[in-house]
């Protein structure tokens, strides 16, 4: 009989959501080619929504909630990974329509498997997380559009979060004048710890104002949406760039075509749910070159899997600052 391991599986009758800690098999485990036993994983906006039944989430019931992990190879019938490899995973459908990273095992496929630079543990994978992942490419996105420290200050909104987070410590790193926008000033000291040059408070974005506004920033990082993004997209500079990833404020964008049509602005969408490898090992690879790992661990709130339930709720009510780390393996 196969030995049972810990997971943490949301379900679903009629319209009735639950999240329960059960007790499963490798024989319940999911179609892959890599048996990984996992170390670490994180909580994400996305888990949130998961976690606390948002619509359109989750596509199938039961599943184990967790959209990324990192873990040890424990069998593979891949030749490219061995027993013992450190691997992460972000994204490719966990917790959407298969068996996410919230489970002392996982069987996926290894074309979504990544092998972990050396100089990035397990732990640090997973402060890094999908959120600084996620970060990555928005700054890779604005690189890529030509964006260079001398062009001017970069917006990071969204700050205190996850990918807010990141993507202030790497800009600040690069050399880049970072200015934060967050909804909690009180953070304001652990943001220019991370590196920001200034920090503003959301409510200078959030709010309807005009189509375009005074060129301010080179480009921008945003997380949040809606009426911040329009607001970010007014006041870019002329032929600049936001890298735009997220939706914390909403999903709508209430604004007009005219940042784009007189001032050339760009919107760079970046996904990093279903982005291809070559993505993510460039992203990997300069995680590993351009993030401070002092910054990092600053960052770190730690967690065991039975907090993560109740973190869900505080996540999307902006009360958890930077990267929960997941350890997989503790228990309370």
């Amino acid at each position: 009989m196969t030995d049972k391991f810990r997971a943490l599986m949301i379900d679903k009758e009629e319209d009735e959501q639950s999240v329960n800690f059960v007790e499963i098999s490798e024989d319940e485990l999911m179609e892959g080619n890599v048996l990984v036993e996992v170390t670490h994983s994180s909580l994400n906006y996305k888990d949130g929504l998961a976690l606390t039944g948002a619509p359109g989430v989750v596509k199938s019931f039961p599943m184990i909630a967790g959209i990324d992990f990192s873990g040890i190879v424990k069998d593979s019938e891949d030749e490219k990974f061995s027993h013992g490899d450190r691997v992460v995973l972000n994204g490719y459908g966990l917790s959407e329509n298969h068996f996410g990273g919230y489970s002392e095992r996982a069987r996926v496929k290894s074309d979504h498997l990544l092998k972990l630079p050396d100089n990035i543990s397990n732990k640090q994978a997973m402060a890094i997380g999908t959120a600084g992942y996620t970060a990555m490419l928005c700054v890779l996105g604005l690189e890529d559009w030509g964006i260079k420290p001398e062009d001017g200050e970069i917006l990071v909104t969204g700050a205190s979060g996850g990918v807010g987070s990141v993507a202030v410590s790497i800009l600040s790193t690069l050399g880049f004048q970072v200015v934060a926008s967050t909804g909690r000033l009180n953070e304001t000291e652990y943001l220019t710890g991370l590196g920001a040059t200034s920090v503003i408070d959301r409510s200078e974005l959030s709010e309807p104002s005009r189509p375009l506004g005074k060129e301010i920033w080179a480009g921008a990082v945003d997380s949040v949406g809606s009426q911040t993004l329009v607001n970010t997209l007014a006041q870019i500079k002329y032929g600049g760039a936001v890298s735009a990833c997220g939706l914390a404020q909403g999903m709508d964008l209430p604004g007009t075509v005219i940042p784009f049509i007189l001032r050339g602005v760009a919107l760079i969408g970046i996904d990093s749910v279903m982005a291809p490898m070559d993505k993510r090992e460039r992203a990997w690879e300069r995680l590993s070159n351009d993030l401070d790992t002092a910054k990092l661990e600053e960052m770190i709130v730690d967690s065991t899997l039975e907090n993560i339930p109740n973190l869900a709720h505080k996540i999307l009510a902006g009360k958890v600052r930077g990267r929960v780390v997941v350890n997989i393996l503790e228990n309370n």
